[in-house]
């Protein structure tokens, strides 16, 4: 069968035969027992529904022994035999333009170059899946090839329930991921029901299908580390920045800081994810040894070098070796994936890779105790440091949240609302002031044609808007604009693309506005091929987290979550090709709400009109509410919309005079 066959057929007729499992593959770990009897059998029960009932005898002992191995039902049988990969928009079978836009980023997400997990449908953070299991992804790609511009396919938590007539002004695809009833959020519900087959981790942008792999954060990355520098008054030439996690989104931290210019030390426990970094040339050393290591180090600081070293092994004895060797650590953090710390998100200082990954699925609670004792140690050599004048910050990953879980030393002596722990979010120092209340966030494009060429043209293009809109941009976001046109002319050379043939640009509503109708322009007048715009959910608008994205928002509302339901209804009804909310992304389940969208641009004027429309919305609607809040660069921002467009009429606060309490 060709590739479009094997598309269009989705589920087959006749069963596969089974697939080895590959061991070179970098596979998910198990997950913990947590299902009774009963529940295994509904789980067998709910996994077979998708297959003819003359398949049943077949499958369910084969089923059942992924559940007892694995802890989920994948169906690793039903692996395409096809390589998955991003391919030209022309190459996917459809009626509709905008459904095969759709199915390369599904592909994009799940290429092994781009995926954590891929044959567990784990796109990066341990847990972020686009689907649950294989059957969905099959029938997903069978409704997206049959799909015409006057229907939307509906997906519950990877489960694709079916195609729904509609209009071409709505969205061809609304997802859904993880919307549990809001007392069913904890950690152990989230294991319960994916076991069940019933719900799934979308994390943000793999449930979203808007992953562009590292990319999607070095350029905010490289932003935090600059800034970060600058905040302590120091070059970033010849400092160092130590850190943890080379898996999905924390690999691009040596990038960044190698494009920051600074020397980088970053930890990982795990060898295969180590490698890749490597040799996708994501870090240039690996080393094994802590001696070796500190003399590396030195070296680097007495030449001013720009290098990223990777340590393979527990960040906490860098911590602790740094601290003995008494080498100084200009700004430091974590990245490991603490949303998810009992099931491989962060691996406990003292145990092996192989030890503690047998121990999260065979004696979870003895895990968990090393986790949070490793928390305890891990939290109390970064206070050793920061007493001699290390800058540390969170990195949204919940370490802060899960090390304060634990009983670990990182509460502030006087406790202000929003302010409870003694360092601060990365976003309360450095990404909300300075990027979010000015609108600014991770603007993305993917060129569905799959050619390098159109990627740079569509980079030469959003450069020189950024020029033209800098020569007339107020000095307050001046500092934003010189390092973004800065990213953008360095993208090619720093050799970012990962997968699909896409780009990151952190723009406010003016410039993402700009830039997309420039590449509509060029679409129509055929000098690059159809593109597909996007974002990170970690943006100005489309999250809201108390510890991260909105961690900035100190009037009491960062607790709620109004802003991200209310983005994504708008960017509905607004020309959305596709959108998303999730329960759990990037900090952990019932720890956040985010919010996503996709948007093909094909050239034409309908298109035009929907960028406009949707993307004014998708930015200004966060400005608005950071603006509530009494956030001052939000005020300036949304005044500054509001003289722009005479239908924006936004409700603006007084500010009380202190004195009177």
């Amino acid at each position: 069968m060709t590739f479009q066959e094997q598309i269009q057929q989705g589920i087959p007729n006749q069963l596969p035969q089974p697939k080895p499992y590959e061991t070179n593959i970098n596979h998910a770990p198990k997950r913990k027992e947590i299902l009774g009897e009963e529940e295994k059998k509904l789980a067998l029960k709910n996994a077979l529904r998708y297959f003819s009932s003359e398949f049943h005898a077949e499958l369910l002992p084969e089923f059942k022994e992924e559940l007892d191995k694995y802890g989920r039902i994948y169906m690793y049988r039903f692996r395409p035999d096809y390589e998955m990969k991003a391919r030209p928009i022309t190459d996917y079978p459809g009626k509709s333009q905008q459904a095969k836009a759709i199915m390369l980023m599904i592909q994009n997400n799940l290429d092994y170059a781009v995926a954590q997990h891929p044959h567990e449908l784990i796109t990066y953070g341990g847990n972020g899946a686009v689907f649950q299991n294989w059957a969905q992804y099959l029938l997903t790609m069978k409704y997206l090839s049959e799909m015409t511009d006057e229907q939307t396919l509906v997906m519950y938590s990877g489960h694709p329930m079916g195609l729904f007539p509609s209009h071409k002004d709505a969205p061809r695809v609304v997802v859904t991921n993880g919307m549990m009833i809001p007392n069913y959020s904890k950690p152990d519900d989230w294991e319960k029901f994916n076991a069940l087959g019933v719900t799934q981790y979308g994390q943000m942008t793999a449930g979203s299908y808007m992953y562009i792999g590292p990319q999607g954060i070095v350029h905010g990355t490289t932003i935090t580390v600059l800034n970060a520098f600058r905040k302590i008054n120091k070059d970033s030439k010849g400092g160092l920045f130590v850190t943890s996690g080379l898996g999905g989104m924390s690999g691009a931290q040596p990038k960044a800081g190698n494009i920051a210019g600074c020397i980088t030390v970053c930890a990982e426990v795990n060898p295969k994810i180590t490698k890749i970094r490597h040799d996708q040339k994501w870090v240039n050393e690996i080393h094994e040894d802590l001696d070796e290591l500190v003399m590396r180090v030195k070296k680097a600081q007495e030449n001013k070098e720009t290098v990223s070293l990777a340590y393979l092994g527990n960040v906490v004895e860098v911590w602790e070796k740094f601290d003995q060797e008494n080498l100084r650590i200009d700004i430091g953090s974590d990245q490991t994936s603490l949303h998810n710390p009992w099931a491989g998100g962060y691996y406990p200082v003292g145990q092996s890779f192989e030890e503690s990954n047998k121990m999260m699925a065979e004696d979870p609670e003895l895990f968990k105790d090393k986790v949070q004792e490793s928390l305890r140690r891990h939290a109390a050599a970064i206070n050793k440091h920061t007493e001699k004048g290390t800058y540390f910050f969170d990195y949204g990953n919940a370490f802060l949240l899960e090390a304060s879980r634990a009983g670990a030393d990182v509460m502030a002596e006087n406790l202000e609302l929003g302010r409870e722990f003694r360092y601060p979010s990365y976003v309360q120092d450095i990404m909300g002031p300075m990027c979010f209340d000015y609108g600014f966030g991770p603007f993305r494009w993917v060129c569905t044609s799959g050619k390098p060429e159109d990627l740079q043209r569509t980079d030469d293009i959003a450069c020189q808007v950024l020029e033209e809109i800098q020569q007339n941009s107020p000095e307050e976001i001046q500092q934003q604009m010189k390092d973004n046109i800065q990213w953008i002319k360095g993208a090619q050379e720093n050799k970012l693309v990962v997968g699909s043939q896409a780009r990151i640009l952190y723009a406010d509503a003016e410039g993402r506005m700009k830039i997309a109708e420039a590449f509509n322009k060029a679409i129509k007048n055929g000098q690059i091929g159809p593109v597909v715009l996007g974002r990170d959910h970690h943006d100005v608008s489309g999250t809201d987290s108390p510890y991260r994205e909105t961690s900035n928002i100190y009037d009491g509302s960062r607790f709620t979550a109004d802003m991200a339901i209310q983005n994504v209804i708008g960017d509905s009804f607004r020309g959305a090709t596709w959108v998303s909310i999730h329960n759990g992304g990037g900090v952990g389940w019932g720890e956040v709400i985010n919010g996503g969208f996709g948007m093909l641009l094909d050239g034409s004027d309908e298109a035009d009109r929907r960028l406009k429309s949707m993307l004014f919305w998708d930015v200004n609607n966060g400005i608005s509410r950071r603006s509530w809040a009494r956030n001052e660069g939000a005020i300036f921002a949304i005044k500054r919309a509001m003289e722009t467009e005479p239908n924006l009429k936004v409700t603006l606060p007084n500010f009380v005079d202190e004195s009177l309490f």
